[in-house]
């Protein structure tokens, strides 16, 4: 008997009825995307490795899939070298090419390889998926989409504005209640200095990027793991703490920074964005033990938690000074966020939130009696479908329970029904396949309905 095919780990298929989810989500944030003015690009699944490596941390080239040359990749080698070089070194030999393992280091690549070509300030937006060579386990998968955009060769923070409201826009439309949470790395490097560690600026903040998931003991440990003084871990509490409105903790944030230029800059930022963010649908908090893990965050850091569901963040983002500079370009500001695809299909899923005209390919199925019945379906099918109605005609003459069945395996809402009395009289039997009445109606009449 032959083996049954599989899928190799931490990928996934997805059914036609989890596709029609995914491409709701999609279709809802390209929708907005491109309402603020944000244009498509996509650039390819593979990328040079030389564009690739170095660019995640030693950690991050280990993740990196790599693709073999095409032909003989072993030319020009002997058996003794083969045998005796490292895997790194083969990889190096053998492999020039790789699967992108994020969508922003191909943008760089992109903004620097295509500048003459482009306006700036660059307003694009990609959803594509990525690859990243990671242990699978639940809610992490080898390949997965991102859904970024971002602005580049702006540093006005009208932008870090728009794209909290396009976040705000994205889950209203989603009927999503979530939480905004904003920081400002300046404003970390400010306390870093305040509390006489600013060479420990990387340690605090991904520790302290850990509050939610860890807890406050926990970071404390892990901040005096890190070499951080007692005393400065001590002074760091009230502000890990810091309760109380936006303004409130802004005009506490003035006092405790008063000495730190850049901290004050990180306070000024974020009170100009804040004051722009008037009348959201969602919350929009000003959250100091923000941190974002990664290092090439330097200004404003946005993260979005949902309000009903237990799930990590949703959306996440910021403000960065130098994007392609790795590519020998150095200056470009820009900001941009990133909607995790994944994790919001959980959150609807759990919440029952997809719009059923979303979920519901199929609107309307024609039963097949017959070569004479389904030549006058066919005719009907044109108009429905000329009005835009999603239907379809079942294919073989078969009985009536079997293309029934058929319809509710599919969740089709309306089934048509012309059998030898409707085509005496060139009119349709509509069934609701969910209340089960049925109305005897002209093609004309069925396309209103539908309307």
């Amino acid at each position: 008997m032959a083996q049954k095919p599989s899928i190799p780990k931490g990928t996934r298929d997805f059914s036609p009825v989890e596709m029609a989810k995914r491409n709701y989500i999609f279709d809802t944030i390209k929708g907005v995307y491109a309402l603020y003015g944000f244009q498509q690009i996509e650039t390819p699944a593979m990328e040079n490795l030389s564009t690739l490596m170095g660019k995640y941390g030693e950690e991050g080239d280990k993740l990196l899939f790599k693709i073999l040359n095409s032909g003989d990749f072993l030319h020009g080698m002997t058996a003794e070298e083969v045998a005796t070089t490292s895997t790194l070194k083969l990889a190096a030999r053998f492999c020039e090419k790789g699967l992108r393992y994020d969508l922003t280091v191909p943008f760089a690549r992109y903004v620097v390889q295509h500048r003459e070509e482009l306006a700036l300030p660059f307003k694009r937006y990609q959803i594509q998926p990525v690859w990243r060579a990671d242990r699978p386990q639940k809610g992490r998968y080898r390949e997965f989409y991102q859904c970024d955009a971002d602005v580049v060769g702006s540093d006005s923070l009208l932008n870090e504005v728009e794209l909290m409201e396009i976040v705000d826009t994205v889950f209203t439309r989603f009927g999503v209640r979530v939480c905004i949470k904003i920081n400002n790395r300046k404003i970390l490097t400010g306390i870093a200095e305040m509390i006489g560690q600013a060479d420990k600026i990387v340690d605090i903040t991904v520790a302290i990027d850990k509050l939610d998931k860890i807890g406050l003991e926990a970071v404390n440990a892990e901040l005096a793991e890190d070499g951080i003084p007692a005393e400065a871990i001590e002074k760091l509490q009230p502000i890990i703490n810091l309760s109380g409105t936006n303004g409130e903790k802004l005009a506490t944030m003035k006092e405790v920074l008063r000495e730190s230029e850049v901290g004050l800059k990180g306070v000024e930022e974020t009170e100009y964005i804040l004051s722009k963010l008037t009348g959201l649908n969602n919350e929009i908090e000003l959250d100091l033990t923000l941190a974002r893990g990664l290092n090439y965050y330097t200004g404003a850091i946005f993260e979005v938690k949902a309000l009903d569901v237990q799930i990590g963040s949703i959306t996440g983002g910021g403000r960065y000074d130098n994007l392609t500079g790795i590519f020998g370009m150095p200056g470009l500001s820009g900001v941009g966020i990133s909607f995790g695809a994944d994790r919001i299909f959980d959150v609807l899923n759990q919440l029952d939130l997809y719009p059923k005209e979303a979920v519901n390919a199929t609107q309307l199925l024609f039963v097949n009696f017959g070569e004479a019945e389904a030549d006058f379906c066919l005719q009907v099918l044109k108009k429905v479908r000329a009005a835009g109605v999603r239907a379809e005609i079942y294919p073989d003459a078969a009985k009536m329970k079997k293309q029934m069945s058929y319809a509710n395996a599919k969740g089709i809402p309306f089934v048509a029904i012309v059998g030898e009395s409707e085509l005496a009289e060139g009119k349709i039997n509509l069934k609701n396949m969910t209340t089960g009445e049925q109305q005897l109606v002209s093609a004309e009449e069925l396309v209103e309905i539908f309307k």
